[in-house]
């Protein structure tokens, strides 16, 4: 990603702010306090002069550093120390302030938000690993089963009318009527005596 000046002033001056106020930063060279217009937009803090200027005065890339208290102990002061290079001293201006910013810029780093991720993820894990123990059975157990064997075809159903067909009755048959003699041959005295 290319990146320039003017993009940057205006990235810089662009709400939401992760956190914004000002701050008394001690300089490089000149070793006094100058107030100084902070922003904090993900890892990057800008600084200004005032809250109306346009352009920065300075920018920190807020990865790599900690964020301790200072051992200055006139002032509400906190370090943002990088490993044997620069350390930014700053001061706010009571000490809610300045846990505030401390806790804001300790967050604001990649390493922590990495951090926060990976438990939001082991959470969710154990969320759905408990949700699966209520509901009978495991991930872990479950995945096992649909790698160790072939899915298994529905039981099929026996078709109703595949059937054997029902026994015969034990009935004796005579000149293709179908039931007893007895029931037969009153039939035919009846017939007789009708005529």
């Amino acid at each position: 990603m290319k990146i320039n000046e003017k993009n940057l002033y205006v990235f810089a001056k662009t709400p939401p702010y992760d956190m914004e106020g000002f701050l008394n930063k001690r300089g490089e060279v000149n070793r006094a306090f100058q107030r100084r217009y902070f922003v904090l937009k993900g890892n990057l803090l800008f600084y200004f002069e005032s809250r109306v200027d346009k352009e920065p005065l300075g920018l920190i890339i807020v990865e790599g550093c900690t964020i301790e208290l200072s051992n200055e102990m006139d002032h509400y002061c906190f370090e943002i120390a990088f490993n044997g290079n620069r350390t930014y001293i700053l001061a706010a201006e009571n000490q809610e302030s300045m846990e505030a910013w401390m806790k804001a810029l300790t967050c604001a780093g990649y390493e922590y938000k990495r951090i926060v991720v990976a438990e939001l993820q082991r959470q969710l894990h154990e969320i759905d690993e408990s949700k699966n123990k209520m509901l009978g059975h495991s991930v872990d157990g479950a995945q096992n089963k649909m790698e160790g064997t072939k899915p298994k075809p529905p039981p099929r159903r026996t078709n109703p009318f595949n059937r054997p067909a029902p026994p015969v009755p034990d009935m004796p048959f005579s000149n293709g009527h179908f039931g007893s003699s007895n029931a037969r041959s009153q039939q035919e005295q009846i017939i007789l005596h009708k005529a």
